[in-house]
């Protein structure tokens, strides 16, 4: 497994390649051997020395998803049962968006637009982030929102081995009215979300019930919204990641590292059987349930 310092150095030496040139397939590990996601799944709960606590386990882990499936919560709650940072493009978009750094206005009127960003911007944030997890000592990584097509799949191929890529999904409407209902408290910093998810049971397919998460008393006077949380963003985000996400996800499939799980509520019911989909325990999971 490559360290943080080397997945740094690396991506750092591909950010300056223009999007419209091939990588170089040289840098991609000779020899590389495709894997079962049940092997791979296997080789994680024995965690390579017979120690069976989850935080022991050194991963390099994909979460792939469309804007607002959740993916930074479930990650998020994996890092912290496996002691592994949860690296979000988003949040080090929205972190460099807030600095008024030399990018800020660049990246403001391509979020605000619904666009994605070009490899080189991801690769130069990531490998700042990763430079910074290095020299605080962190070990792994799960990584939320990269990769979001198959030349950044193949750029990350070429400096670490992936051990898994857990694919989120979600109905197309549930996601819109989850964007739509999200909050932010300007003063604490707490994130919210107002929407109710209540559909029923037809034509054989399976009810949805999301509570929303509501706001303590002393924030609901100071909530705000995200400016590309309007519906004419979040379904331009939708579009482009439901025309992209296919190759990533055929990509990671054919090497067998692809696990796909349907959400099939809120967190109450997906984040135990996420945790049985990944043969994983919490058995010190006292966080709320609208977490």
């Amino acid at each position: 497994m490559a360290t943080l310092k080397h997945l740094s150095k690396s991506l750092k030496q591909f950010r300056n390649f223009s999007s419209a040139t091939a990588i170089n397939k040289s840098v991609i590990k000779e020899g590389y051997k495709q894997q079962s996601l049940d092997h791979n799944l296997q080789l994680f709960n024995r965690g390579g020395d017979g120690d069976s606590n989850p935080k022991d386990r050194n991963v390099h882990w994909v979460f792939l998803g469309c804007p607002g499936v959740g993916k930074g919560t479930y990650a998020g709650r994996l890092s912290n049962l496996l002691n592994v940072p949860h690296i979000a493009t988003g949040d080090l978009v929205r972190e460099e968006l807030s600095s008024s750094g030399p990018l800020s206005k660049q990246l403001s009127e391509i979020v605000n637009q619904g666009k994605l960003l070009s490899d080189d911007i991801i690769f130069l944030l990531l490998s700042k982030r990763l430079e910074t997890g290095e020299g605080n000592g962190e070990s792994g990584f799960i990584l939320d929102g990269f990769p979001r097509t198959v030349r950044q799949a193949e750029i990350l191929e070429g400096v670490t081995d992936i051990d898994m890529v857990i694919n989120l999904k979600l109905r197309e409407d549930v996601i819109l009215s989850k964007c739509l209902g999200r909050r932010k408290c300007s003063q604490c910093g707490g994130n919210y979300n107002l929407a109710t998810i209540d559909i029923k049971a037809e034509n054989g397919s399976p009810g949805m019930y999301m509570a929303p998460l509501l706001p303590p008393a002393g924030c609901e006077s100071k909530l705000i919204t995200r400016s590309d949380d309007t519906e004419e963003v979040v379904k331009e985000r939708l579009r482009i990641y439901n025309e992209m996400s296919q190759p990533v996800e055929e990509f990671y499939r054919s090497r067998g590292k692809l696990l796909e799980f349907q959400l099939p509520g809120g967190i109450l019911e997906s984040w135990p059987k996420l945790l049985h989909a990944l043969n994983l325990e919490d058995h010190d999971d006292k966080q709320s349930a609208a977490a």
